[in-house]
């Protein structure tokens, strides 16, 4: 890897994950159900990456076989299970508390590894979902303000759970699979899964909201997603998970901008101690895991 390379997939790698901060933001200020903002990202995020897989002659062939696309499809149903529980998320608890606890996910991923795949766990690795799980009840104990909701943690622990699923499905996906075209089959599942449930009503009348609905769909899916993935090729695992802390961070950043949210001392700590955890025992698993397939994300 040459410094060239390794400048641009570092400055790839903090634009995305900065992008996925600002999500939430986005989520709240289109005013619409969950389900039609993930419908919508859906949608304009099937149509982006396939026009931008079709630009870069990715279709010039069928890609799937059948077991591959069932496991594709399988994997859209986590992916847009995690997003309806992250973004309901940012509702009952706040985007910073939300994200944070979003972002344990390399644990669950972890313990269903285990449980799943009977995947090894080292000592480290259990001390530091130890850790992790301290943070979290820190952040959440009764009486903590900053809008650490106990429904809308439960919800991003949810979220953070489907996202490990959709990690464990995309390792049963033939590396030689693009991509772009995991995301395109997940996004286009989450089309036809949102369809019946999508609340025409307010979608119709949604205004000068519809801004917020395309830039989470074409920029904050199609865009962070080609440039995620453009990082993921640049840089080593371990550049991946170090920089996928700026995600929280920036979350929380966008809280107090946004919304004039401050952690408490007792958050803070939490924070931390999740951050540490995924510093000190996760180094080989990607703080922002999205191995071939899904995102973001957020």
């Amino acid at each position: 890897m040459t410094q060239q390379n390794l400048r641009t997939g570092v400055l790839q790698m903090l634009a995305a994950m900065a992008l996925s901060g600002t999500i939430g933001w986005f989520v709240l200020q289109s005013g619409q159900p969950v389900w039609n903002v993930v419908f919508v990202r859906c949608v304009l995020g099937a149509l982006g990456l396939g026009l931008y897989a079709w630009w870069r002659g990715l279709w010039q062939t069928w890609p799937f076989t059948r077991a591959s696309l069932l496991w594709c499809i399988a994997g859209g149903v986590a992916l847009v299970g995690n997003w309806l529980l992250l973004f309901n998320a940012y509702h009952y608890s706040s985007i910073g508390i939300a994200t944070v606890v979003y972002h344990t996910q390399p644990f669950w991923l972890l313990l269903l590894g285990r449980l799943l795949l009977g995947e090894a766990l080292t000592v480290r690795k259990l001390a530091a979902v130890a850790v992790a799980f301290a943070g979290m009840l820190l952040i959440v104990q009764p009486g903590q303000g900053a809008g650490g909701g106990l429904l809308g943690i439960l919800l991003a622990l949810g979220a953070a759970m489907l996202y490990a699923v959709v990690t464990l499905i995309s390792k049963q996906l033939p590396k030689t699979l693009a991509p772009t075209h995991i995301a395109c089959v997940q996004t286009l599942t989450g089309v036809l899964l949102l369809w019946p449930l999508l609340d025409n009503a307010s979608l119709w009348v949604a205004g000068s909201h519809w801004g917020y609905l395309a830039t989470l769909g074409l920029v904050h899916t199609t865009l962070m997603y080609i440039i995620m993935y453009a990082a993921f090729r640049q840089l080593p695992t371990h550049w991946i998970g170090l920089l996928g802390f700026s995600y929280p961070v920036v979350a929380l950043l966008v809280d107090y901008l946004a919304y004039g949210r401050l952690l408490d001392g007792w958050q803070l700590l939490g924070v931390l101690l999740i951050v540490a955890a995924n510093a000190w025992g996760l180094q080989r698993v990607p703080a922002v895991a999205v191995p071939q397939a899904a995102k973001a994300g957020a």
